[in-house]
């Protein structure tokens, strides 16, 4: 298993700790991409000089450039700020002392799901490898001494009860088992829904980001997870007509437009044309494409056919 250990401020995580926050956007102000991890693998919280510490952490679900409008649309406050302006002035303080583009509207972000935050008796100090040079972080491995020594650390103060983690006793096995596939939140998942469908919208193909929106094919009031394949990458105004039941999609990927569309509104012509097609835009990986299972619950519980 791979580790990465990222410094961060400590504002920052006090007031994610603060917000027992179980995902969050550990978020850079730079564009180059993240490839130290693979889905799954921790990602561990280090504290700035002179809190040379390892105070907490998560586990990684993936790296996304995003405008920082639609990172504080999906995160909120899990950005570690209060408000989007907030954000917008950290990002620009941190820009302006490296001497990078104020400008650029684009942040990497560093997506955690299930993280956790250790009270500060059980902060572990970082490994001697880790120089005081380094400014982002440090990737480690358990099958090398020094991260499997840095891993026992950290399993151990998971199963302690002194963790400050909301029902941990009862999910311990959450972190126990690297290889078990991390529960999304609902900002992971419009992330993970965006990039899977190219940032598209599935059935016309628009692009514009700012009128798309990740929709779940079976809601999650009605115990529909945040998984890739139960969403749907739509404009707002189908995102809409999807949840209403005036549209759905068959399990052959094809659109169906409800003739109660235009009984109950009157028109519709812009939707209709629609009628029958298959989905423009699908993911490219087969385990992202829309579980036909949902997909025919939405079909048999929300669709006015």
């Amino acid at each position: 298993m791979q580790m990465y250990v990222g410094i961060t401020d400590y504002d920052w995580y006090e007031f994610l700790k603060s917000k027992k926050a179980e995902e969050v956007n550990f978020w850079k102000p730079g564009t180059q991409p993240f490839k130290a991890l693979q889905e799954n693998d921790m990602f561990l919280f280090k504290l700035h000089h002179p809190h040379n510490y390892i105070v907490g952490g998560g586990f990684f679900v993936k790296y996304s450039l995003l405008p920082t409008y639609l990172a504080w649309e999906a995160f909120g406050e899990k950005n570690g700020t209060k408000t989007l302006r907030e954000l917008n002035d950290a990002i620009g303080k941190y820009r302006a002392r490296n001497n990078m583009p104020i400008t650029n509207p684009q942040i990497g972000c560093i997506i955690l799901t299930d993280v956790f935050y250790f009270k500060e008796e059980d902060w572990i100090p970082v490994p001697s490898s880790f120089s005081k040079s380094i400014v982002q972080g440090k990737r480690y491995h358990t099958e090398e001494p020094e991260g499997q020594a840095l891993y026992a650390q950290v399993q151990e103060r998971l199963q302690h009860k002194n963790i400050s983690q909301i029902g941990l006793e009862q999910r311990v096995e959450r972190y126990a088992e690297h290889l078990t596939k991390h529960r999304l939140g609902q900002g992971a998942f419009r992330v993970v829904v965006t990039d899977a469908y190219q940032r598209r919208c599935a059935i016309t193909g628009e692009k514009t980001l700012p009128v798309l929106e990740a929709a779940h094919i079976k809601p999650y009031a009605e115990e529909g997870p945040h998984a890739v394949n139960n969403g749907l990458l739509l404009k707002s105004d189908f995102h809409t007509l999807f949840d209403g039941g005036y549209i759905t999609i068959d399990k052959d990927y094809r659109i169906d437009v409800s003739k109660r569309l235009h009984e109950d509104y009157g028109n519709g012509k812009d939707y209709y044309k629609y009628h029958g097609e298959k989905l423009l835009i699908l993911p490219e990986k087969q385990i992202e494409l829309p579980s036909k299972e949902y997909l025919e619950w939405h079909n048999e519980h929300v669709f006015l056919g």
